[in-house]
């Protein structure tokens, strides 16, 4: 029964070759071989159900704004070696989502656009070897979600972003052989890249000196590469405290000293601070002097707590009650006024025009 179904198959498909004239062979198991038939376009004529397409080593022209081929969604493999097709555009194979293995070998392809490979998101083996390919998109990769195998053998390739590696990182697969590889510190990324995944055969081309050396048996001193470059922050902070130890202990020579701005700086940071400490002594001595004289005048009254009339009738009133009595000293001015002094009486305190009445109220009473 399955015998009779393929034979069935083969039939309608040689039978479909007769019909529509195109140059491609078709056997039973849906394989479509066009290649070497000077093809410049893929045939239209061919069954839509077909899974295998070679169209090797013909002239086809890769359009600009379409895919290549509109009519085989079942499509798993497609061969497209020795082809001029040069660049490969944006989508090119977009409508073939189905498709397992894509085979690009030997086009002289010299760039690919970032969503040439848009859409293939089934793809697992991409071939690109014996092409002119110089450098390789960040983005290259990022629809090959289920990539297994590339191969980028024999082309133009002198180095590989770090990005690129990392993408690449998913890959099982990569062959990366027969490519003009520049060792210099540019390719330590490749280089520590190829030393995980234990790969060989991926030889340097130049400098000269390198010629021929695996890029993975290399190391950093061949390669060129300076403590600098492989740990830059911790050389800078010694580089920036070895500087910053020269300014201070050496003064700078010669013209355009570089430790000048320091210095301006210092100076203008200590006037400004004894400024501050002046303004602040300033405040303080003037907010003492203030508070010091800061006082009410005393009163319009005597020393002895009364006015000079009282004081004075009240001495009639005694030198007539007693007659003839005996002559008594009259208290001084220091002797009353010391009754009185607590030993802080400033002279501030005593008004100028006071001084008059005092003055007076001693002579009445010396002429009494």
């Amino acid at each position: 029964m399955a015998a009779a179904c393929l034979l069935g198959v083969c039939s309608l498909l040689c039978a479909w070759a007769v019909v529509t004239g195109h140059r491609c062979n078709l056997d039973h198991q849906g394989w479509a071989d066009c290649h070497g038939k000077s093809l410049q376009n893929a045939p239209s004529s061919l069954p839509n159900n077909i899974t295998s397409l070679d169209l090797s080593f013909n002239s086809l022209v890769m359009p600009h704004h379409r895919t290549l081929l509109m009519h085989f969604p079942s499509l798993h493999t497609l061969n497209l070696s020795s082809n001029a097709l040069l660049v490969l555009g944006p989508a090119a194979f977009s409508n073939l989502g189905a498709l397992r293995l894509l085979d690009l070998s030997s086009c002289g392809i010299t760039y690919l656009h970032m969503d040439a490979f848009k859409g293939l998101g089934n793809l697992r083996t991409l071939l690109l070897r014996n092409n002119s390919l110089q450098e390789l998109e960040v983005s290259l990769f990022l629809p090959l979600k289920a990539l297994f195998h590339l191969d980028l053998q024999q082309n133009a390739l002198v180095s590989v972003d770090t990005w690129s590696l990392q993408l690449m990182d998913s890959v099982s697969q990569v062959r990366l052989e027969g490519n003009p590889w520049l060792c210099d510190c540019s390719a330590q990324p490749l280089q520590q890249w190829l030393q995980r995944r234990q790969a060989v055969q991926v030889t340097c081309a130049s400098p000269p000196w390198l010629r021929g050396r695996e890029v993975a048996a290399l190391d950093s001193q061949e390669l060129g590469c300076r403590m600098k470059q492989r740990f830059p922050r911790e050389v800078s902070t010694v580089q920036q405290i070895t500087v910053t130890y020269s300014n201070t202990t050496a003064p700078p020579t010669g013209k355009g000293g570089k430790s000048w701005p320091y210095l301006v700086g210092f100076l203008v940071a200590a006037i400004g601070i004894s400024i501050l400490i002046a303004l602040a002594a300033k405040c303080k001595v003037f907010h003492k002097n203030f508070t010091s004289y800061h006082h009410r005048p005393l009163p319009e009254t005597s020393s002895i707590g009364g006015s000079p009339m009282e004081y004075s009738s009240s001495w009639d009133r005694g030198s007539s009650g007693q007659g003839t009595c005996d002559s008594r000293p009259m208290p001084g001015a220091a002797d009353l006024q010391g009754e009185d002094d607590d030993g802080f009486i400033e002279d501030n305190y005593i008004q100028p025009s006071e001084q008059v009445p005092e003055e007076e109220e001693r002579q009445l009473h010396l002429s009494i």
